[in-house]
């Protein structure tokens, strides 16, 4: 019980300090700068942060949040970043312990967190991370295989997910500029659905995409009246896919059973 418990906690430190490089990646890959140097600074006055300044967590409470030269305040992301990785490093290594399903699962939501809060800031989905992480999927489901994976997909299984996912993305979005001459789907979100394809196959394809466009009109309703826009006020999609696809990976078979009566229609999409 203690070992668990000691290394639950020090994979949380661990998630912690991984989120500091992920929040310099969030920062720097779309303005296509080096994510190894210069070394961390203030946005703003651009002073090196020192060492003590840049321990994750504590740091942004120590300071409240400030720079400690020019007193400005640095965005709650850069927490918030640090503290969403750390609890999935957490979470996930309390499940899967010492495996590789943790390193394939912390590895593929870490790149879900930078493509999200890139996605929210600039509207663009990395392709440095989506293209590649389409051929990491297929090697991860052609060597792991129906064995050891949960979502149950292999070599077949991944080339059928890229074309589910983003197959049917693009022809939606294609459909879409040819009724109303205006682009509804950007590509960024194609490629991002032919990773989830990659990994988890078509069915996590599709819940992510079905429960996607759920939560995307759930929130970009709202958040269009909010702002006095008209519906087509566009929002980032990226993050609402992300979210689908977590909640396919973690909770799909609890919704389930909470709600019986959609089992009929999407028991066959989850996964075995």
């Amino acid at each position: 019980m203690f070992d668990r418990t000691f290394f639950t906690i020090a994979a949380f430190i661990f998630g912690a300090i991984f989120g500091s490089f992920l929040n310099v990646c969030i920062c720097r890959m779309p303005l296509g700068q080096s994510i190894v140097f210069p070394t961390s600074h203030c946005p703003f006055c651009k002073t090196r942060i020192r060492f003590y300044d840049n321990i994750p967590l504590i740091s942004y409470i120590m300071l409240r949040g400030k720079c400690r030269d020019c007193g400005v305040f640095i965005s709650f992301r850069y927490f918030t970043v640090e503290l969403l990785t750390a609890v999935c490093a957490a979470l996930m290594f309390a499940r899967y312990g010492f495996s590789p399903l943790f390193l394939i699962y912390f590895g593929f939501v870490s790149s879900l967190i930078v493509i999200s809060f890139i996605d929210l800031q600039h509207r663009i989905i990395p392709n440095s991370i989506s293209i590649p992480g389409i051929f990491i999927g297929i090697l991860v489901s052609t060597l792991l295989s129906y064995s050891e994976l949960p979502w149950n997909t292999d070599f077949k299984g991944a080339l059928l997910g890229i074309v589910v996912g983003g197959g049917s993305l693009w022809a939606t979005g294609f459909l879409y500029s040819l009724v109303t001459g205006r682009e509804g789907i950007g590509f960024g979100d194609v490629k991002l659905l032919a990773m989830f394809g990659a990994f988890f196959g078509w069915r996590g394809a599709f819940f992510s995409i079905f429960l996607g466009s759920i939560l995307g009109m759930a929130v970009g309703v709202p958040v269009a009246i909010a702002k006095r826009k008209s519906l087509k006020y566009p929002i980032p999609f990226g993050p609402f896919l992300v979210l689908g696809l977590i909640i396919y990976i973690w909770f799909a078979k609890s919704l389930l059973d909470i709600f019986p009566f959609a089992k009929d229609f999407l028991g066959s999409f989850l996964p075995r």
